[in-house]
């Protein structure tokens, strides 16, 4: 039987309530996104799909607790409402951790929106507000040839929700693919590193969820959040961006 992957969730934000509720936080709801892209992948010689996952959570928010990067193969930053670019405390400490993450021999990291930008931001890049504003819902992605290779498709749907990004590539780092509104959609480095700035884990009820609660408080207008609400229950690729994560983890 093989080893299971020891993967440890860098809990960024808590999902708002009725999703909270239902899945148990963001290591919930990547969970769910895990097992099942373990069930699809199929390769039981690899990875048991019922038990060879075993994922652990982190507050890093609140708590501040981190894992010991010994006892885990990977590292997943989830998302957040909280901005990547600010000098709060925790941000700081999880940039700090990052970093560390980024110079260990053996660990890997997948990192998700907010996640994917404090990867850029602890390789030393600028991470910050979007002059194109929002990207919500599900979206497009334009592959490039690696990504092609990573995801196995020409161009990728994903569910978004983010006006924050990373602005330019770090260093030796390559890019998966770019959106009309975001030229930094994904970032990959062999055998350490890969992210999306869109949401692989959103089911079309945590978006939804989100949107309504977002356009109550005004942060979407009335034409952006009816067309936003149109593209939540689409189609997505979710579970092909999972399948890709454990087939790197597992490389």
């Amino acid at each position: 039987m093989p080893a299971p992957l020891r993967i440890a969730v860098l809990e960024c934000d808590t999902p708002p309530e009725k999703s909270n509720a239902k899945y148990g936080g963001y290591v919930g709801v990547f969970t769910t996104l895990l097992k099942a892209s373990a069930k699809a992948l199929n390769e039981p010689t690899k990875l048991d799909p019922e038990n060879g996952l075993h994922i652990s959570r982190f507050d890093v928010v609140t708590a501040q607790t981190y894992p010991d990067l010994e006892d885990f193969d990977a590292v997943l930053l989830t998302g957040s409402k909280h901005n990547s670019f600010e000098d709060h405390a925790w941000i700081l400490k999880l940039v700090e951790f990052t970093q560390k993450a980024l110079a260990h021999p053996r660990v890997k990291l997948l990192g998700i929106c907010f996640g994917h930008q404090i990867i850029g931001r602890a390789l030393g890049v600028e991470v910050g507000r979007n002059s194109a504003g929002w990207e919500i819902a599900v979206c497009d992605v334009d592959l490039t040839q690696k990504g092609r290779e990573i995801f196995g498709v020409d161009k990728l749907k994903i569910q978004q929700m983010h006006r924050d990004i990373v602005y330019t590539y770090p260093r030796d780092v390559t890019s998966l693919g770019s959106s009309p509104r975001c030229e930094v959609q994904g970032m990959y480095k062999e055998g350490k590193f890969i992210t999306v700035q869109g949401h692989p884990e959103f089911s079309g009820d945590i978006m939804t969820e989100i949107l309504e609660l977002r356009a109550a408080a005004g942060v979407f207008d009335k034409e952006q959040a009816e067309d936003a609400l149109n593209r939540a229950e689409k189609e997505h690729d979710g579970v092909r961006i999972g399948i890709a994560f454990l087939r790197f983890l597992l490389e």
